[in-house]
């Protein structure tokens, strides 16, 4: 068989890009990558491709990861740009998709710049409609980037991989030396020798608005009576967490340079949320039942004392370059498709501004809760996926009632299909695949029956949905 021919990297606007942020001449950077002023001159025009030399020269002299140099980030311009010139506002402008593929390469700042914009006039109509709009007074602070956007945003550029809180997570594991069913007791008896902290289920009149609350002052975790074991194990790790790490994830949210203290606040509950989670699940340990159980979710879940839901959200984090896993993608939608969680290892395009595709199984998963169902999806890129979506109860209890909960959308790229125990028995060499859009209004497919709809539900803040849900993102149901 002939061997693909190498992919040439065209990196000019990007080099470009990395060139003015650090404030240098091109015969500076020249000087620094050994190189001639003429030829960084052709690699910025994309007359020259990058070479492997040259990006390790970057790599080396700049301290980056090359993988910030990669198509990624302007692939994900080109789908949100192709979200923003799919609302009707823009409908007689016609914009091609190769007129949005080429501003999102050649100018990543200016897509930045009319994606945030965007952003803000739709903030702005959703409030208008909720009858909530800022003050005149308020000025341009009404429009910022949300904390629950940044975050999001934050943690995506980062690929959903942390490495450091995972290398805690599994020492602190290790140190528990706990099965599943043990974990909880030996996380409170961490939490009481190590730091005074006593931890108590409480009746429900005690915490009539939310799962959990740690009193400073009495040095005690309350949970509720209606969290689970999975949701009580978990607050448990996220308490160990913030008890033993909580310099490292100040640190890591004032490195993040978020906007604002909210946004610092709110990132470095992700961060914990993180660590929490790579205590209960051990990276390595995950990662090897994952590949031994053909990723058959329910059975890592209780090897791991998880949650359906947890397990999904710890498998979009699975990118150690030493032992990678497959490149998840994961989003959780209510009945009238509001998204109130999206994290990916890879890219995938979620939507940005509205709801997910009414074609897509995961709105299907309502219908029969507690099973799991199988779709494989192409998006108008061409790309295919393989997805699974299964229902989880919003507050897991004795009360809980899965016909009134959330669902689980998880997939990878079908070519990870074969390594899943719920692709057996199915056709992977010639697919039956449904074509969805991110939205509604973003397929342009005429066969699309919700084409030109309005989307199907809004996307929900992260700080709205721990108010009336659960504290934390890696919570079940």
């Amino acid at each position: 068989m002939a061997q693909a021919p190498e992919r040439k990297l065209f990196l000019g606007p990007r080099l470009r890009r990395l060139r003015r942020d650090l404030g240098l001449t091109q015969t500076r950077m020249a000087e620094d990558l050994a190189v001639s002023p003429s030829y960084l001159n052709l690699l910025e025009r994309n007359q020259r491709p990058v070479t492997a030399q040259v990006l390790l020269r970057l790599a080396e002299v700049y301290d980056i990861d090359i993988r910030s140099l990669s198509s990624d980030h302007e692939a994900a311009g080109a789908r949100d740009l192709t979200e923003v010139f799919a609302d009707p506002l823009f409908r007689d402008l016609a914009v091609a998709r190769s007129e949005v593929a080429e501003v999102a390469e050649s100018a990543p700042g200016v897509s930045d710049a009319i994606v945030r914009l965007y952003r803000a006039y739709a903030d702005r109509r959703r409030l208008a409609e909720f009858g909530a709009l800022p003050r005149a007074e308020e000025g341009a602070e009404g429009l910022a980037l949300t904390p629950s956007d940044w975050v999001r945003d934050h943690i995506q550029s980062q690929r959903n991989f942390f490495p450091e809180l995972d290398e805690a997570g599994e020492a602190i594991a290790a140190e528990l030396k706990a099965e599943p069913q043990g974990f909880a007791a030996a996380g409170r008896q961490r939490l009481a020798d190590r730091h005074g902290i006593q931890v108590r289920v409480v009746p429900l009149e005690l915490l009539p608005d939310s799962v959990r609350r740690y009193d400073h002052h009495r040095r005690r975790l309350m949970l509720s009576e209606l969290l689970g074991e999975q949701g009580r194990a978990f607050s448990i790790a996220y308490q160990i967490a913030l008890a033993e790490h909580d310099v490292q994830l100040t640190a890591m949210a004032e490195r993040a340079a978020a906007p604002d203290t909210p946004t610092r606040r709110l990132l470095k509950v992700s961060l914990a949320n993180y660590l929490a989670a790579a205590i209960m699940m051990p990276y390595e340990a995950f990662r090897e039942a994952c590949e031994r159980t053909s990723h058959d979710i329910e059975l890592i879940g209780a090897k791991f004392g998880a949650s359906f839901e947890q397990v999904c959200h710890r498998l979009t984090t699975l990118s150690r370059p030493t032992s990678r896993g497959i490149p998840f993608f994961m989003l959780r939608v209510d009945s009238a498709g509001n998204i109130s969680k999206r994290f990916a290892g890879a890219s995938f395009p979620f939507s940005r501004f509205g709801g997910s595709c009414p074609r897509w199984r995961v709105h299907e998963a309502f219908r029969t809760p507690g099973r799991v169902i199988t779709q494989m999806v192409e998006t108008p890129d061409g790309a295919r996926y393989f997805t699974l979506a299964r229902t989880t109860p919003r507050v897991a209890g004795p009360y809980a009632d899965a016909d009134a909960g959330l669902a689980v959308g998880l997939g990878c790229e079908l070519k990870y299909a074969p390594r899943l125990i719920y692709s057996r028995g199915l056709d992977l060499a010639e697919p039956m695949v449904t074509e969805i859009g991110p939205a509604c209004r973003v397929c342009e497919r005429p066969a699309c029956p919700q084409r030109a709809a309005e989307p199907l539900g809004r996307t929900l803040m992260v700080d709205d949905f721990t108010k009336s849900i659960s504290p934390y993102p890696f919570a079940p149901g």
